[in-house]
């Protein structure tokens, strides 16, 4: 689809190539159209050797187990994202211990989801009933008669398995930041 009007001024866009992309720019102020993006955010939470997951309501892949997700907010602080995503869809409280994986997925909207290993602090495993219809904390084994979608499994593997603590928090960066969520290498 293209953008036909400027989402700043409302005026009318045109085409301009910029550094050798074709780009949708307005044709009043400065303000030029980068793409369409989306940021999803995915709860890798273990208790006791066990992944908790949540059964699909919804389409996409209703019907299918999957770690508990979403979408960032525009002004929502990434962390609190996924502590969101977990409560609500699984009812449990979780807070980030470090991003252990990144899927691109460039499309027509192109997708970026990061998994974060979460430290489970409390809660027994809820559905929302609208999102999710069941929640729960599974071992390896019980995965193995369950829907679990594909992505999912590749994700569980990264939790019971992952050799590494991945980029964790940086809460005392050398450089301050305010209102920045900074993640890097032990």
């Amino acid at each position: 689809m293209s953008v036909n009007f400027c989402s700043s001024c409302g005026h009318p866009m045109e085409t301009r190539s910029m550094d050798g992309v074709e780009r949708r720019a307005c044709t009043n102020c400065s303000f030029v159209h980068w793409g369409n993006y989306s940021v999803g955010v995915g709860a890798l939470v273990v208790k006791d050797n066990k992944v908790l997951l949540v059964r699909r309501a919804q389409e996409p892949g209703k019907g299918n187990w999957t770690n508990p997700g979403g979408y960032i907010e525009q002004t929502e602080p990434i962390e609190e994202t996924i502590a969101r995503e977990v409560l609500e869809e699984a009812g449990v409280q979780a807070t980030v211990k470090g991003i252990v994986a990144v899927r691109d997925q460039p499309r027509a909207i192109h997708n970026v989801y990061i998994a974060f290993e979460m430290q489970y602090e409390s809660g027994e495993p809820q559905p929302d009933g609208y999102e999710v219809d069941a929640a729960g904390f599974f071992t390896l084994e019980e995965m193995q008669s369950m829907q679990v979608a594909g992505f999912t499994k590749w994700l569980v593997d990264i939790a019971l398995n992952g050799q590494s603590d991945g980029l964790l928090a940086d809460r005392e960066p050398v450089v301050p930041s305010p209102g920045n969520g900074l993640f890097r290498i032990p």
